[in-house]
Formats: structure tokens, sequence, C-alpha cells
């Protein structure tokens, strides 16, 4: 948890890092620009350690269930900063932050627990429908969880409703948060196509959603980055100040 100087209390916001193999992720590893500005702009920065990862605990079913743990890991890291009565964190403002695998993680947190943060903003997203990551990223490696995930579940083919279920795109209609998306034309490992998708399901529901689009940027964002963090801190700052 990153801290700003000076006397609270701040806004806080919850980080929810991308995809870092768990056999080299180490503490507080994902995001670290974003968590330095954030802080150094008066928010109170907590980075999860997903399950798996660095020193928290074990769930071997994790990625046989489509990782959704790390959902549970987010929401539970907000509710740690209301229950924990820190005097330098306002526990009335919180928002989410996430990034490639965590803008996923984001979307989950935002359906499954409504009103839990005041706004959510996401970077370079994977898609709202998990069978799209898993056919990008898994099944073309040979991935042997594709298998494994599929006897559990049955493939989407097999078992529509499942796949239905666990896609949060299915479920924006009970989004209550604000919500910002920065997404670069050059990505090429999560297609703007996924995003542009799921801003047009939050559109047709009636919900609040901004989507910033970088022409040239990449996975990461390079040049266009701290242009892009400005206007994440004036979203955050809007709805959590």
């Amino acid at each position: 948890m990153n801290v700003p100087r000076g006397d609270g209390p701040f806004p806080a916001l919850v980080l929810a890092h991308g995809y870092i193999n768990p056999d080299i992720y180490t503490t507080g590893r994902g995001m670290p620009r974003e968590q330095d500005v954030l802080a150094r702009g008066g928010y109170v920065v907590l980075h999860t350690d997903y399950r798996n990862h660095a020193g928290s605990d074990d769930d071997p079913d994790n990625d046989v269930n489509l990782r959704l743990g790390y959902t549970e890991d987010v929401i539970n890291a907000v509710h740690a900063l209301r229950s924990a009565s820190r005097p330098n964190v306002d526990d009335g403002r919180i928002g989410l932050l996430g990034r490639s695998m965590g803008g996923g993680v984001v979307y989950n947190a935002l359906v499954v627990a409504p009103g839990l943060v005041d706004a959510a903003a996401v970077y370079a997203p994977v898609s709202s429908r998990p069978e799209e990551n898993i056919d990008r990223f898994q099944r073309p490696e040979g991935d042997p969880l594709v298998e494994e995930i599929e006897a559990a579940h049955g493939t989407p083919r097999e078992n529509p409703e499942f796949w239905r279920q666990v896609s949060p795109v299915t479920y924006v209609d009970r989004v209550t948060e604000p919500l910002l998306i920065h997404h670069g034309t050059a990505d090429d490992t999560c297609p703007l196509a996924w995003t542009r998708a799921t801003v047009a399901a939050f559109e047709a529901a009636g919900k609040d959603v901004e989507l910033r689009t970088y022409r040239g940027e990449g996975h990461t964002f390079g040049p266009r980055w701290a242009d892009s963090m400005d206007v994440t801190m004036s979203f955050f700052d809007r709805h959590l100040r």
C-alpha cells in the first residue's frame, strides 16, 4: 500500500494487475508506474497480490474456475480498507483501477458488487467474454488448462448457459459506477474490438462509460501513457474528491 505524504484521510484506489506468471511474481510487482503517480497525486493505493501470487493463500482450483477468485480478492481488498479503520483512508471514497487481465477483474467486480466503489478505470482490458480470452491466450499455446476447464464446465457449445453466466457483459445492467476505459489502437495483445463490444453493451444498458483510444499505442502504453494518466487522475478527482 502506497500512502501519500501529508494529513489524510485520502481517497483510495485498489489496483488489479494484469497477468504475470505466478512463478515469477513478487509482491506489488504489477503497475509500478500507476502506483507511484497515483500516490503522489493524493490517493492511497492498495495493490493486490491475487491468490496463488507471492505470499497469498493457495487456491488449487482457481485456474480451472476461470480465475474468478481474483475478483473475490479485489472485492475483499476494498472491504479490508473499510474494515481496518485506517485514519489515512477515507473509506467513503474508493475506486478500482485494472490493467489487461485486471481489467476483466474490474468488470467482474462491478457486476458482482454494484455500489462497492465510486468509480472504476481500466487499461487495455481483456474481453468481457471469458471464452474469447481462452481462445486467444490459452488454446493456441496448447495450455492443458483448457482441457481441464472444459472437462469441468463444458465447452461454450456444450454448455452455453455456463459461459453466459460467467461473462460480466451479461450483467452490465447491474453496474452503478462510472467506468473509464483506455485502449491503444495498436494493441496486438487485447484487441480494441473487444473493448468496443463491451462499451457498446454498457451504452445499450444506459451506463456511464467512456472510452479513450490512443492511436499507435500498444498494450503496455508508451508515449501517451502520461497523457492517459492525466485523464485517469481527472476522472478519479471528479468522482472521488
